[in-house]
């Protein structure tokens, strides 16, 4: 074997020194804003308000019931592809009980590695490289990546700040759909902004897409996580978008085991096999054992739905009323376990160097909205916290917003 010389250069592992090895569709992308401000958080010792995860397990009996399927071999090896049959027979009980919506677990129902694999399968399965989709501006990170990954053009329509709450300007909407769209992406009740679309608001929704022949994905993985006077419409329940609509589930945010990463689709045959037809390269099957212990999960009483929601609710009161002594405003928060703030009133513009400089003016991390945009200069004075925390962490973290901002 003779030794490299000085001069001698490895072969460039790209194939060629003038395309960079990453794929240019993800270019854009980068490292997510999640993973740098919880780095910023253990590095700092900060309360992390950022990220959307518990910090408490859930029903100890669902948990059980996960350790019960591995001890007796369920799961253990791949699951069925659509899921296991009990999974799919609980979402589907669990759509009639709650929303009157009758679907075929054989044929209608496909679980997923938790919503965000949903939201990948169903964007690489429905789309044709060129497709426009009409999607919620903020939305969640995963959303333009997925559209990107499937060649998809996204096309932001903006919620905008009106009366403490973000609103949807139904005119804009209709404006951005053209003869190039494909479809809707649709996320009620919506993170980041914690607002909850109304009935009005979802009718207008539905009879676009039945005018203009338009498929929608919708995301409801925060249904159970609804406040106040405001209440969860499935988009599938309206007239017309029975068979037009992609419904994406998780169990994740309402049983507090993120980690799991189960999650489902339903809808009609035809687009439940396009997105399964996607989904299969991808994890292929995943979660098997906690597939049992959902089922169990979404069989609990109306009262653990109830008191969850309660629960919830008195964290976000808690957040909210020590966010707004602190200085912050504070916008209504009608779903979701997210807050939106308005960073002016500190006399502050810019989210990401706010968030980035917080951890060390206050001991806490947030999140920054503009990441969620296309326009980044409409959610540049707005940071969300998170508030699926133990409230005595949310008592602490607003005292220590309280002492860093409050007059």
């Amino acid at each position: 074997m003779t030794a490299m010389t000085s001069s001698a250069r490895p072969a460039d592992p790209a194939g060629t020194a003038a395309r960079p090895p990453l794929n240019r569709r993800l270019a854009e992308f980068g490292t997510t804003i999640f993973a740098e401000m919880s780095a910023l958080a253990q590095r700092t010792g900060s309360i992390n308000l950022g990220q959307g995860f518990p910090d408490t397990d859930g029903p100890e009996e669902i948990r059980e019931a996960a350790v019960r399927a591995l001890r007796d071999g369920r799961g253990n090896q791949y699951p069925p592809g659509p899921g296991v049959p009990e999974l799919r027979a609980a979402v589907t009980a669990h759509q009639l009980r709650r929303y009157g919506l009758t679907f075929d677990p054989d044929t209608e129902v496909l679980v997923t590695a938790g919503a965000t694999e949903a939201i990948a399968a169903a964007l690489l399965g429905l789309l044709e490289p060129g497709d426009e989709v009409v999607a919620l501006e903020p939305y969640y990170d995963s959303y333009a990546a997925c559209i990107a990954m499937a060649g998809g053009r996204r096309v932001p329509v903006t919620l905008r700040p009106h009366e403490g709450r973000f609103r949807l300007d139904l005119d804009e909407l209709r404006a951005a759909v053209t003869d190039r769209t494909r479809l809707l992406l649709i996320n009620t009740p919506h993170n980041p902004t914690g607002t909850v679309l109304t009935r009005t608001e979802l009718t207008a929704i539905a009879e676009l897409a039945v005018e203009r022949d338009l498929l929608v994905v919708t995301d409801e993985v925060y249904e159970h996580l609804v406040f106040d006077e405001a209440e969860h419409l499935p988009l599938a329940t309206f007239p017309g978008m029975r068979d037009r609509t992609v419904t994406i589930g998780s169990a994740g945010k309402t049983f507090s085991f993120t980690g799991w990463k189960v999650g489902w689709v339903t809808g009609a045959p035809v687009l439940v096999s396009a997105v399964r037809s996607a989904k299969q390269y991808l994890t292929y099957v995943a979660s098997g054992p906690f597939q049992y212990a959902v089922a169990e999960a979404l069989a609990l009483p109306d009262s653990y739905f109830e008191g969850f929601r309660a629960d919830m609710l008195t964290k976000r009161n808690v957040l909210a009323t020590g966010l707004a002594d602190a200085g912050f405003d504070v916008f209504r928060t009608a779903g979701t376990y997210f807050i939106t703030t308005d960073i002016r009133s500190l006399g502050e513009t810019d989210g990401f160097a706010f968030c980035r400089a917080l951890p060390e003016r206050a001991g806490v991390v947030a999140i920054p909205n503009a990441v969620f945009y296309d326009h980044r200069e409409a959610g540049a004075p707005f940071v969300r916290f998170a508030f699926c925390k133990r409230t005595e962490m949310l008592a602490d973290a607003t005292e220590r917003l309280r002492k860093a901002f409050a007059c």
